[in-house]
């Protein structure tokens, strides 16, 4: 069972790794020509500015203490206020909006790398990581992995559907209508009967990156 201690860290782990993944949408944003996340003041990492009470603490402190008390490995989400940007003022018109969406990602495997790289070489030398500092270490890896891949399932309204849209252009109307619509539901679908394959998936790498 986690202890309090461990919870807090899984959670301010979690909620940074959000704030990472908005703060490069809208730095990515920022680059194409968009300065609307730069006028919101959503260009920092200020925690107030992007937390969502109910998205970045609520919900995954509940998922995080369900997961303890049953003693079962779930599957943990949560997000951050979205980073507001407007697709008008990009450059890049064409793969702008897929740019920005792979940005957030693409951030958190960065720091996945990063720390699990790092990770790596302490335990090849005869260097000891606190036991404290080895797991922080292993959450930041292991959530920004899972994050990384969570959201690039091409379903609204995560990233991975405005990369879906912009590179497969030939979708009918329809098709992305009832994707759009039907969204949240095929992701709460996901969430209880596949999220074992994000695991899966996001363990794989963790291992490939780490060598644990």
């Amino acid at each position: 069972m986690f202890g309090v201690i461990e919870i807090i860290i899984l959670i301010i782990v979690l909620v940074l790794s959000i704030i990472f993944h908005e703060v490069a949408h809208g730095m990515a944003a920022y680059a194409l020509g968009d300065s609307t996340a730069k006028d919101f003041g959503r260009l920092s990492l200020n925690p107030i500015r992007h937390i969502d009470l109910f998205g970045s603490i609520i919900v995954p402190g509940m998922l995080i203490i369900l997961n303890a008390v049953s003693h079962i490995q779930g599957f943990v989400i949560g997000w951050a206020k979205p980073v507001p940007i407007n697709p008008l003022n990009f450059r890049d018109r064409k793969y702008g909006e897929a740019k920005v969406s792979l940005a957030g990602p693409a951030a958190n495997i960065l720091i996945a790398i990063i720390f699990g790289l790092t990770l790596r070489i302490f335990l090849m030398t005869s260097i000891a990581l606190p036991q404290g500092t080895l797991m922080v270490f292993m959450y930041i890896v292991q959530i920004n992995l899972t994050l990384a891949i969570f959201n690039l399932i091409p379903i609204p309204p995560l990233d991975g559907s405005h990369i879906l849209f912009t590179f497969v252009p030939r979708l009918s109307d329809e098709t992305k209508m009832f994707i759009t619509r039907y969204g949240m539901f095929i992701l709460l679908f996901i969430v209880f009967f596949a999220g074992d394959y994000i695991f899966y998936a996001s363990g794989f790498l963790f291992h490939l990156i780490t060598g644990i």
